[in-house]
């Protein structure tokens, strides 16, 4: 017998997303988080304990107020009502309750969205450098997955790229501001110009282009920075977010799409979101998080302080010798590695305790990922291994 006994569409997730599993599975840099005194930067996981008040808010919410508490739920409407109103505010666009579709986390907006747009024979542009997954969503599909890559060091959107990347099996685009892992946070000028494009292209095929806006880091800016959507922009945009950046508790899934009422065919759409929720595993959270929606919406990490982190180590690496951008948003600081191999690299860094991830996993050799999340005590504890390893492959 030479059949695999899996799936093909299996096997081109699986290699769609081989670089992030053989080093969740096999890195020994995994082994080590464990070890006492180890500087942890790998992922975007707490190292401090959960937010005040967020305990607390789930354990007031799972006291029944009704027999059916916790039965099946979809979109609980005081859910959509309080996700409505607050993209009223930051947003300034007027979205309606009906507009929002409450989801188990980012993943499952994304794959709701591209459920309920893309057809086997379609293309779907991503940017890279790009969060993990993807290239294995637009595959899971059976669409082809398309990479316009941004150039360092700045990291902008490569307009030119996109619009050179369009043809007419073009059906979505899949854009991350605040970008992981750059920190990039794009303008509203570069918003304005990719709906130009976007308009063009989807007049000239004679069908909408859809754009996935995955705003999961929206409210992790820093400066004083304002986040602005493309959706202000563009009306066939799906605005897609997650609570468990902001309140950093990424095993507590929610997080929701949102149609903005200029897009086309909304009633339509509407319809598709809600069956391809339902075909793609129930996508819908827990009754227990909608239900403490409105409490945990007030909630969020200290944003100054991952300000303060940020420049913290930015500081120390720069002066150190490292080359790294200030990261505008996010919880991610991309320096360059002083070896081209940034696998051996991150070795290095191993072996004075302080874990980074090689930049090959976001598809950006010759650099590595720090993420902020780490506590202060591990920032400081770090300092003399960054040091050390830079002076090592001087």
């Amino acid at each position: 017998m030479t059949s695999l006994p899996y799936s093909r569409r299996a096997a081109g997730i699986a290699s769609a997303a081989a670089p992030i599993f053989r080093f969740a599975t096999q890195s020994p840099l995994m082994g080590q988080r464990s070890k006492p005194g180890v500087a942890d930067f790998l992922f975007g996981d707490p190292h401090e304990m959960p937010v005040p008040g967020y305990a607390e808010a789930l354990a007031k919410w799972s006291a029944p107020q009704s027999k059916d508490w916790f039965a099946y739920k979809m979109s609980e409407p005081s859910a959509q009502t309080i996700v409505a109103n607050t993209l009223r505010e930051t947003r300034g666009l007027p979205f309606e309750p009906e507009d929002i579709y409450l989801t188990n986390g980012a993943f499952a907006a994304l794959a709701v969205s591209l459920s309920a747009v893309v057809d086997p024979a379609d293309e779907v542009i991503f940017i890279s450098p790009p969060w993990f997954f993807y290239e294995a969503l637009i595959v899971s599909h059976n669409a082809t997955p398309v990479r316009v890559k941004c150039p360092p060091p700045k990291f902008d959107l490569d307009l030119d790229a996109i619009r050179e990347a369009i043809t007419p099996h073009t059906r979505a685009i899949i854009v991350n501001s605040p970008n992981n892992p750059t920190g990039r946070v794009y303008p509203p000028d570069t918003w304005q110009a990719l709906a130009k494009i976007l308009n063009e292209a989807s007049q000239r095929n004679g069908r909408a282009i859809y754009l996935l806006s995955d705003e999961a880091y929206s409210r992790i800016v820093y400066d004083g920075r304002s986040y602005h959507s493309p959706a202000a922009h563009y009306a066939n945009t799906f605005l897609l977010y997650t609570y468990g950046k902001t309140l950093l508790t990424p095993g507590q899934r929610i997080g929701f799409i949102a149609l903005p009422p200029t897009m086309l065919h909304r009633k339509e759409m509407q319809n598709a979101i809600l069956a391809a929720q339902l075909a793609t595993g129930y996508a819908f959270p827990n009754a227990l998080l909608q239900h403490a929606l409105p409490d945990l919406e007030k909630l969020s990490i200290d944003i100054e302080h991952l300000q303060e982190k940020r420049d913290r180590l930015t500081g120390a690496l720069t002066g150190m010798g490292y080359e790294l951008g200030v990261p505008e948003g996010t919880f991610y600081l991309m320096p360059r590695s002083p070896l081209a191999d940034d696998w051996a690299f991150t070795e290095t860094l191993a072996q004075y305790d302080v874990l980074a991830m090689p930049g090959a996993i976001v598809e950006l050799p010759g650099y590595f990922r720090l993420s902020l999340t780490a506590n202060d005590e591990m920032i400081e504890r770090s300092l003399p291994g960054f040091k050390a390893a830079i002076e090592q492959c001087a």
